[in-house]
């Protein structure tokens, strides 16, 4: 029994100086990497105003181009500190109404829809033991895809539903959010969740490739699973399982675990 206990002290005392690198790295990326890059974007802006009228057509063109850089770079850190935020700035599992979350991201995506001239249709969502604003990130991301990544002169339609299931005895909800895009070829299932993995170069769809990664991560730490089905054309529907409710140890952990 002692030996156990000695154990689990070990484990716990990694996590924690786990937590602790990455919170280094959060302040490092927030202040260290940011400071230099406000000044690129402060004195390009200032350039451009006060010398863009003058400048020929080449380097002004330049111009842009650091701008729009430094405008990827600032994306880029940003999203790397939702990453690594995700279990040093985690909440403790409470009741989530999904309802109310995805409610709520479609007023944050409100202004992407009608530019889309798209439509976000749901069902009956649960309520489940989660951290909430991570269920809201995971969420934003999920339907953000899913709008952005539309065929060409078709409106998306996205449907986000939920059924009950069960594994090893446990309830489980599966969250399902389907469109009408695009679509990819299921060889590249395993990489679309890795940290910058993108199947499509940035002058074709924005963003950073972070964001499947991000849903991945917060599926991971609230002992759950994601996958997605898709066909080239066919659009794609991703599939995030997790559980109703979690064991206290798992709960305990959750605040923990890297």
């Amino acid at each position: 029994m002692r030996s156990s206990e000695e154990k689990l002290r070990r484990f716990t005392a990694q996590l924690e100086q786990s937590n602790r690198e990455l919170q280094d790295f959060a302040y490092v990326a927030s202040h260290d990497l940011q400071e230099p890059l406000r000044k690129i974007v402060v004195f390009s802006e200032r350039l451009r105003e006060k010398c863009g009228d003058t400048l020929a057509a080449e380097p002004r063109d330049y111009l842009e181009r650091m701008q729009r850089a430094a405008a990827r770079m600032q994306t880029l850190i940003n999203d790397l500190l939702t990453f690594s935020r995700l279990t040093t700035k985690a909440h403790p599992f409470a009741p989530v109404n999904l309802a109310v979350v995805v409610r709520e991201v479609l007023e944050d995506l409100e202004g992407r829809i009608e530019q889309a001239h798209g439509r976000v249709e749901t069902g009956e969502l649960p309520v489940l033991d989660a951290d909430g604003s991570q269920m809201r990130q995971l969420l934003q991301n999920l339907i953000g895809n899913a709008l952005k990544f539309h065929q060409p002169g078709t409106p998306p339609v996205v449907t986000v539903a939920a059924r009950k299931c069960q594994q090893d005895a446990r309830d489980f909800w599966e969250l399902s959010v389907s469109d009408n895009g695009i679509g990819f070829d299921a060889k590249y299932l395993d990489r679309i969740f890795n940290v910058f993995q993108r199947l499509h170069t940035r002058n074709e769809y924005e963003g950073t490739g972070m964001g499947l990664a991000i849903v991945r991560k917060i599926a991971l730490h609230h002992r759950g699973s994601v996958t997605a089905r898709s066909q080239p054309g066919q659009g794609a529907t991703f599939l995030v399982t997790l559980p109703a409710v979690h064991t206290k140890d798992e709960a305990d952990l959750a605040t923990l675990t890297p």
